[in-house]
Formats: C-alpha cells, sequence, structure tokens
C-alpha cells in the first residue's frame, strides 16, 4: 500500500460518496484511476465495506457501556454466542483478568441489565463488570497511515 492508496482511504473515509472524479482531485489522480485504485482496495480487503455513520442517541442507543466477561473456560469459542445478542457492538477476546471485553448500546440502564443477563446465560461466563460511559470525548476511524513507514508523503 503505497501513500496514494492511503490518501484515497482518508478521502474515503471523510466522505465515501464523493465522485471518482473528486477522489482523483483530491489525490492526483484521473477519475479512472482513483476508481482502480478503490477497486483494488476492496479486491485487497482494506475496505471492508461501505457504511453510514448513525447517531446511536438518535436511534435508541444513547447508553454506552464496556462490559469485561469472566468466565470459568476458554471463551475462544463463544464467537456466535455473542454475536447472537443484537445490543453487543463489539466482542473482543483479551489477555489479562477477564476473557472477554464487549461493547454495548442499549436505550436505558434496563435494557443494559437485560443484557447483561443475557450473557450471564452464555455457557461460561462467570461474571461481568460493566462500565458505562458517561461523555464521549472522541471516536476516530482507523487511520490509513496506521503502520505507514515514518516520512510518509501525505
Amino acid at each position: 500500500m503505497d501513500h496514494i492508496d492511503r490518501a484515497l482511504l482518508a478521502q474515503l473515509q471523510q466522505d465515501a460518496t464523493q465522485s471518482y472524479a473528486a477522489l482523483g482531485q483530491a489525490v492526483g489522480l484521473s477519475a479512472g484511476a482513483a476508481h482502480e485504485r478503490v477497486r483494488k482496495l476492496r479486491e485487497r480487503g482494506a475496505i471492508r465495506r461501505t457504511t453510514v455513520e448513525v447517531d446511536p442517541a438518535a436511534v435508541g442507543g444513547a447508553v454506552l457501556a464496556y462490559v469485561m466477561v469472566d468466565s470459568v473456560s476458554w471463551m475462544g469459542d463463544s464467537a456466535a454466542d455473542f454475536a447472537a445478542v443484537p445490543e453487543i457492538l463489539e466482542a473482543h477476546v483479551i489477555a489479562g483478568s477477564a476473557s472477554v471485553l464487549v461493547k454495548v448500546r442499549t436505550a436505558t440502564t434496563e435494557q443494559l441489565q437485560d443484557v447483561l443477563r443475557r450473557i450471564y446465560a452464555i455457557d461460561g461466563v462467570s461474571g461481568t463488570q460493566a462500565t458505562v460511559v458517561l461523555e464521549t470525548f472522541f471516536e476516530r476511524p482507523v487511520s490509513p497511515e496506521l503502520g505507514a513507514p515514518p516520512g510518509l508523503p501525505g
């Protein structure tokens, strides 16, 4: 991946609806060359999908919590069980005092409590520790510059 690919990714993260002509102009390519580069980025899996960023509070997801899940057994085979809980946005097997870290969004703390009950019902789960977010300073997408060599032209 070169600096042009990274610049295209950054442009698409800012506005994925811009035309290939606008993308090309922003990174110094023709519309056709920009289109071809984006196609190759999709083929290689650098672009997983194109989506819309939704305000969680606007759709009933004002309560954000991170939940540490304790277990009595290896949880690495439990991905489907966690994925079956729609309020869980992310689930990660982790090293440390807990086994799994999940990111949960609900409308109310009562709904969060219900999610915790459903997590407890997953085979092997022995406990949870939830941290409710009071305010989010910022969230950022993965930077296309992540892993780029120092001094990469922008």
